[in-house]
């Protein structure tokens, strides 16, 4: 089984005068993608989105940021299925708490079973403390966490609060989220959730340097997973750059239990930066033809690839 994880950066369908329209990868946050022109790039963008996805043979494609259903399947039928990749008959897109439709959504070519969204969970349906700063009457996740099982394996999908605008108070939402999942974890493997097969999968949104001394994804970390990307060489492990300081970080994650882990020693993740904006100069590797030196572009965030054989 070959999954992959991609932030895909706003795909959202609209819809004017007829017309179907994808928006492009970008966030409106930096001028260049509001001046006049920004969405001229709007479908070389996701022309360059769906050539990653097509080209990575995933049986599983685990997406953050997508607007809907909708969205979801006008993506696959217009643009996935002309880039020549073979159909994913299994897709499912649920509305999160985001407020803005960047949502969860998975395409599969094998069945999905065991499907739940926990958008709704208060940190009370799993007994959790409720920092001061936080409200115990609000959703744990600010997106979702989804469930769903593939055949043995049962995959955790997640994208967790942004560390802005007050990266202080977002490190606490991290870390309530990420408390969160790993209850749900426990909860639904037990007695001993490292001898179950699973996955946790997405955007945890964790910055380059955290502002208190402890990661807010303490809780999902070793020894109660293994980091499948530090199977790779410590410089190849990022997944994005920041265009505003021109940093580099990694808050996409293929965190699996150790069962899983153990169960395939060998594998080891691929990071997909070929349609990441040439500004990202940390990649010498080739581009994808058509990428820009900002955009256009797949997505700010490359795609994280890992095989697990025989699965």
């Amino acid at each position: 089984m070959r999954i992959l994880t991609f932030n895909v950066q706003n795909l959202r369908l609209r819809r004017r005068g007829g017309t179907a329209r994808l928006d492009g990868a970008r966030d409106g946050d930096l001028p260049a993608d509001t001046v006049d022109g920004a969405e001229a790039l709007d479908a070389q963008d996701r022309r360059l989105t769906a050539a990653i996805i097509a080209a990575s043979g995933a049986d599983v494609v685990c997406l953050q940021e997508v607007f809907d259903s909708d969205t979801l399947d006008h993506f696959h039928d217009e643009w996935l299925l002309p880039a020549g990749a073979a159909p994913w008959t299994h897709r499912l897109c649920l509305p999160g708490n985001d407020g803005h439709g960047r949502d969860l959504a998975v395409l599969s070519r094998r069945p999905l079973d065991d499907v739940a969204s926990h958008a709704s969970l208060l940190p009370a349906d799993l007994g959790l403390a409720v920092p001061a700063s936080l409200r115990a009457d609000l959703p744990v996740f600010r997106r979702d966490c989804l469930r769903l099982r593939i055949g043995r394996l049962t995959l955790w999908l997640c994208h967790f609060k942004a560390p802005y605008p007050d990266a202080d108070a977002a490190w606490a939402v991290r870390r309530l989220e990420a408390e969160a999942v790993r209850a749900l974890i426990e909860r639904r493997h037990a007695p001993d959730p490292a001898e179950a097969l699973w996955l946790i999968a997405g955007d945890l949104n964790e910055p380059l340097r955290e502002t208190r001394p402890e990661r807010a994804i303490a809780p999902l970390v070793a020894p109660f997973t293994e980091d499948l990307l530090l199977r790779l060489p410590e410089a190849e492990r990022w997944s994005y750059h920041l265009p505003e300081t021109g940093a580099y970080a990694r808050p996409d994650v293929l965190l699996a239990s150790p069962a899983l882990a153990a169960a395939f020693p060998d594998t080891c993740p691929k990071v997909l930066r070929e349609g990441l904006g040439r500004e990202a100069a940390r990649f010498a590797g080739p581009r994808l033809p058509g990428v820009g030196r900002h955009r256009p572009h797949a997505s700010d965030h490359a795609a994280l690839l890992v095989a697990f054989p025989g699965l």
